[in-house]
């Protein structure tokens, strides 16, 4: 027994993967006048991102294909946040000048489209950023929190064994976030996780306020 090492655990990529498609599904269906790269760019790009996720169930998480996925998943991030930044600009400006290539429907559904995409993608940054990692944190690394969660407060007999934080409870905090602009169920405890939280929070209120209060005022008139 002494001589034999605990294979490592990995946690379940599904509902990773269900994510990245809904992002990619989001980012095509926009209008074109909204749209900043075409419908190709995008499918290539959500290719990219789910080769390493489906290689770590295929390979048992092996490491190598552990840190591609943490490079890909925060790249991913980067590229499709800055995408729904332009595309939210580019709502803002339609809305501004009351393009006619847009109406007052595709306003409403593009801001929806883009608050969603708003709140997986920082779901996926903050499931790979916190404590090191899903693996990390599955595998008990003890690495240093970004978030403190309330199971952890939790009595012992009211919580599973050996509970840890996985892409759920990141995609809930994700879309609280977006919603209440506030913290309201995990405690971010580091500076990144402040300042990642008031940037989903912000583009969230420009999203609600600005543009889908004038969609909904455009189509009651």
């Amino acid at each position: 027994m002494n001589g034999q090492t605990r294979a490592p655990h990995f946690e379940p990529r599904w509902p990773v993967a269900l994510a990245i498609l809904a992002v990619i599904f989001l980012l095509v269906v926009l209008p074109d006048r909204i749209r900043l790269f075409p419908m190709w760019a995008t499918y290539v790009v959500g290719l990219v991102v789910l080769v390493p996720i489906v290689a770590i169930g295929l390979t048992a998480a092996k490491t190598q294909w552990l840190r591609v996925e943490r490079v890909v998943i925060l790249s991913f991030f980067v590229v499709a946040g800055a995408i729904t930044l332009a595309n939210l600009a580019n709502l803002i400006n339609a809305m501004v000048n009351r393009s006619a290539q847009i109406d007052g429907l595709q306003l409403l559904t593009s801001s929806i489209a883009l608050w969603i995409t708003n709140v997986l993608i920082f779901s996926m940054l903050y499931w790979q950023i916190d404590r090191g990692g899903p693996e990390a944190r599955v595998n008990d690394a003890r690495a240093r929190a970004d978030w403190l969660f309330p199971q952890e407060g939790a009595p012992a007999e009211d919580m599973p064994h050996g509970w840890h934080p996985n892409f759920i409870d990141y995609l809930y905090l994700g879309f609280s976030t977006a919603t209440a602009f506030s913290t309201t169920d995990a405690m971010p405890l580091t500076p990144r996780a402040k300042l990642l939280m008031m940037l989903e929070s912000t583009i969230s209120l420009m999203t609600i306020v600005i543009v889908a209060s004038r969609a909904i005022n455009i189509l009651g008139n």
